[in-house]
């Protein structure tokens, strides 16, 4: 028991809760896998040279789809480089399959192979020219070998997670700053719909909508990003300067900015977006990697730099620890808490933009309950709700820990009401931790 109270009391405890979820799922979702595409057609030509000791005639078909087009293309390049003659490519079904095998035995010549995709080995047609055409018993039908590799493994998968958890993510780095001051943000979940519906509102009215240039649509986002950082420092003016406490002062806030979205919107989305605006939301510029998840690492880089490196990450540390004590020795105690509320909005605003961007159009309904997975990822990455404690990259491991919960459950079909009761109960798994860690894993009688 020792040794797990010292792991969970480390300020990355949370990370081997997280490795082994994903040991767990990757068990779980271990299927036998068929390569597709241009990976169908290595794996055949590696399979097809352990076969032949020379190279022969050869028939290739795949599916008439984008995936089965890539897979004839590249086997038919990698074949051709390996001396073999290519009678023909058939893509399509059953009746091109047929036709092509036709048109090798009408032309009287010998075929060595068959290479298809897998869906190809079991068809009738193929099995009917097996029993009445006598060279089709000296032709070899090869596809590519399937392998098991988890579901949840495929680098896709992993892609999908991350970029789905990228919003939540960044609006969880405010949410930090503002949990450790010992303050919490009920509005990010509505901000988040007054950045979008307001940036591709102004697109439209005021830079010509479809037409709207590049510089229009920065100018737009950049707006959006700003009147939410505004409404943000409003949240902390009334917590810093009149004494509210954050709860009513972010929830009322949260009823505002809801009532916003809506009044600016009339209720519909706006859609009239140049096609190029999915840049951020959908683009994947570097290797693959979407371009909101290059955002979302280069945000906690520096978050984590000013939390650990400036003097500004230590106010706010000593604000959340003991306020008064701050304010005697030195500390700006109202202008921390009026700056991290208004990063709070900021960040909030360019989740915002982030999805309208991955929806191209803004909607009034975006960001609904956001505000409760944020208060969780921060709460699970091992921040203190007394204040005081936590860490950036802690933050990152809770909502990733969050993203992993909810992709899991998908791919083994929990359904939607079920996973939020798997959730609150990490939530609140989450917070007992807290508590036990705070009394020095003593139970109060």
């Amino acid at each position: 028991m020792k040794w797990i109270k010292t792991i969970f009391s480390s300020d990355y405890g949370m990370l081997g809760v997280l490795v082994i979820l994903c040991l767990f799922f990757s068990w779980i979702t271990l299927e036998e896998q068929q390569p597709e595409g241009v990976d169908a057609a290595e794996v055949l030509a590696l399979s097809v040279d352990q076969a032949f000791e020379l190279p022969g005639r050869v028939l290739i078909a795949g599916r008439k789809t984008d995936s089965g087009e890539a897979f004839t293309n590249r086997l038919d390049e990698l074949l051709r480089q390996r001396g073999w003659e290519v009678t023909g490519i058939v893509q399509g079904g059953p009746p091109e399959l047929g036709k092509g095998l036709r048109s090798s035995f009408d032309l009287n010549e010998s075929l060595d192979l068959l290479a298809c995709e897998k869906t190809f080995v079991k068809l009738a047609v193929l099995q009917n020219f097996q029993k009445a055409e006598v060279k089709m018993a000296e032709v070899l039908v090869m596809a590519p070998e399937s392998s098991f590799w988890p579901n949840f493994l495929k680098a896709s998968n992993l892609l999908n997670v991350a970029n789905q958890i990228a919003v939540i993510a960044i609006l969880a780095i405010g949410m930090t700053l503002i949990v450790i001051t010992a303050g919490i943000d009920l509005s990010v979940g509505s901000l988040i719909a007054v950045s979008a519906v307001l940036a591709t509102w102004v697109i439209r009215e005021w830079f010509g909508g479809d037409e709207a240039t590049v510089a229009g649509m920065i100018a737009g986002c950049g707006f959006a990003i700003l009147i939410c950082s505004a409404l943000g420092l409003f949240s902390g003016s009334m917590v810093a300067y009149f004494g509210v406490p954050p709860f009513v002062a972010t929830l009322g806030m949260m009823m505002v900015g809801s009532g916003l979205a809506y009044m600016l919107s009339g209720g519909l989305s706006i859609y009239q977006l140049p096609q190029s605006f999915d840049w951020l939301g959908r683009g994947d510029d570097l290797g693959g990697i979407p371009n909101a998840v290059v955002l979302m690492v280069v945000l906690y880089l520096l978050a984590h730099t000013l939390m650990s490196r400036t003097t500004l990450g230590r106010y706010i540390y000593a604000v959340g620890g003991n306020p008064e004590a701050a304010r005697l020795s030195g500390v700006p105690v109202k202008k921390i808490l009026l700056g991290v509320y208004a990063s709070c909005g900021a960040l909030a605003g360019l989740g915002g933009v982030i999805m309208a961007s991955q929806f191209k159009s803004g909607d009034p309904k975006y960001g609904l309950m956001y505000e409760l997975y944020v208060i969780a990822a921060v709460v699970v990455g091992g921040t203190s709700l007394s204040g005081g404690r936590g860490k950036v990259f802690g933050t990152l491991i809770g909502a990733f820990i969050i993203a992993v919960i909810q992709n899991g459950m998908n791919l083994t079909g929990v359904q939607s009401y079920t996973q939020k009761v798997v959730l609150g109960m990490v939530l609140l798994a989450a917070v007992l931790l807290d508590m036990l860690k705070k009394r020095g894993w003593k139970l109060s009688l």
